[in-house]
């Protein structure tokens, strides 16, 4: 089996296409959450992940966000997208379903571990293999004999924003491949700038060009 795991798809749908599209041949696909927030489809990234079949769909952060209606944190760009995206948000019905956690074949499915952002030089004990996302990172690093997998992000990525990232496992083989693909962020940025999104947002996201 293979199996697709993507996380912070965060409201891009140009790029989430873009991955679905290229590996439409996977036995299932497993979204570790924040589906929601930043970009400008929101309501149309949850669509699609739920319209998608064999497909596990996890809460990240921003799901819970949405959920309550408040973003919890003060960092002030984050906060200028959340302002921005969530009056427009009109699917928590829809990510009220996802799950906080998900196993299979050992292997433990969640958006982070202890709410922490875990980075290649991060250390943490785990007793479990682990797929996580949140820190927009993508490594493999094995703790205590145990695999942790970050597999970044499809819609955001902070290093360069026209790079997507996903994992795919082979369950058969045990083994899991990184992917760092280039997509031009030309549609996300244009859109944001019809949706008039805050000044303060588009320099974030034009600042992670290379």
């Amino acid at each position: 089996m293979k199996i697709l795991i993507l996380s912070d798809v965060h409201g891009n749908l140009p790029s989430l296409e873009e991955v679905l599209k290229k590996e439409k041949s996977v036995d299932l696909i497993i979204s570790l959450g924040d589906v929601v927030n930043y970009g400008p489809w929101s309501n149309e990234c949850v669509d699609l992940l739920e319209t998608t079949k064999n497909t596990v769909l996890l809460m990240g952060n921003h799901e819970e966000s949405f959920l309550s209606g408040e973003y919890p944190g003060k960092n002030k760009v984050a906060k200028s997208f959340f302002n921005h995206c969530f009056p427009d948000f009109s699917r928590k019905k829809n990510i009220q379903k996802y799950v906080n956690k998900f196993t299979y074949l050992g292997s433990d499915f969640t958006h982070t571990i202890n709410n922490r952002y875990i980075y290649p030089d991060s250390e943490i004990n785990i007793s479990n293999n682990f797929f996580i996302g949140h820190s927009h990172r993508i490594f493999v690093k094995n703790f205590n004999g145990y695999r942790l997998v970050n597999v970044g992000s499809v819609g955001q990525n902070r290093v360069n924003i026209d790079e997507i990232n996903y994992a795919i496992w082979d369950t058969e083989k045990d083994v899991v491949e990184l992917f760092k693909d280039y997509f031009p962020a030309d549609q996300l940025i244009n859109e944001m700038k019809i949706k008039n999104y805050p000044s303060i947002c588009l320099n974030y996201i034009q600042s992670k060009r290379k």
